[in-house]
């Protein structure tokens, strides 16, 4: 007869990989979708800056599928792209701001990412001040919109990435939903796991399923108050939840790992990440 794992049964195991897999078994009678893995290149920027193949090559050796870029290093997309290439890796997309992606700025953007193969361009953030005005809120959002609309003819999409300030609240809602509620459809809504998991009462899988068929891609990023230095599924958030939302009616295309930690290598970490990821949908 199975029984329950009690406490003392998971720290027998040891080991985040271990232990996830008694704390967050798969899914009964449904096998997770076959979705891409990448990570974020935030993570490698360090590394990134001397070697950009070696770099590359590291990751696609540990598993990853893609990357998301946020840096050019100086170098065009068709040099990134020569890169990518010979790692096997895609571009799952690019954190640009949202001046890239408005005025003189925007053809050079839209000219890298044609270059690099890449077509969710994600805002990685926006000013304190916009988390706290309505006004503000709505002048972003239809500056989103009209990016959107001049990068579609390229097959382009544009999209936003959360960070806690995103979860303040205006006349009772969190600014996230407005401002999801203020775009079109298109807008891709990139939910950060860990920045999401920050304010006390978020709950990533109602932010899902609300916002249904907007979470294209979403930053998996662990989150523990107990240990901040925890791996996936050694950490305190709800990923078969998590999973089962993006999957079912997020529109999810691509899962992101992004994890970073000072004083812990980066690709050793992201090498660790991925497997306990992987040991979560097994």
């Amino acid at each position: 007869m199975h029984q329950n794992p009690t406490r003392r049964d998971i720290l027998k195991l040891g080991g985040s990989a271990a232990a996830a897999a008694l704390m967050f078994p798969a899914r009964a009678g449904a096998a997770w979708k076959r979705l891409p893995i990448g990570t974020q290149l935030w993570c490698v920027r360090k590394q990134l800056a001397t070697d950009i193949p070696g770099t590359l090559t590291a990751l696609a050796a540990m598993g990853y599928e893609g990357v998301e870029l946020e840096n050019t290093f100086g170098r065009p997309g068709a040099e990134w792209r020569k890169h990518l290439d010979a790692a096997k890796l895609k571009a799952c997309g690019f954190h640009h701001t949202l001046a890239e992606l408005q005025g003189d700025k925007l053809a050079a953007t839209i000219e890298f990412n044609l270059g690099v193969g890449n077509r969710n361009l994600i805002i990685r953030s926006l000013a304190p001040e916009v988390y706290k005005s309505m006004d503000l809120l709505k002048k972003t959002a239809d500056a989103v919109n009209e990016a959107a609309v001049k990068v579609r003819p390229h097959t382009m999409r544009v999209g936003y990435h959360n960070h806690f300030a995103d979860f303040n609240r205006i006349d009772g809602e969190y600014w996230w939903n407005l401002f999801a509620d203020r775009t079109t459809k298109d807008v891709i809504l990139q939910l950060d796991t860990g920045n999401a998991s920050e304010l006390t009462g978020v709950s990533l899988v109602d932010l899902i399923r609300r916002n249904a068929g907007r979470t294209v891609t979403m930053h998996v990023k662990p989150f523990s108050k107990a240990n901040p230095n925890a791996y996936l599924g050694a950490d305190e958030l709800d990923w078969p939840g998590i999973m089962t939302a993006a999957e079912s009616v997020g529109g999810l295309e691509w899962y992101i790992i992004e994890y970073e930690r000072e004083g812990v290598p980066p690709l050793e970490s992201l090498k660790a990440n991925l497997g306990a990821f992987r040991t979560l949908r097994a």
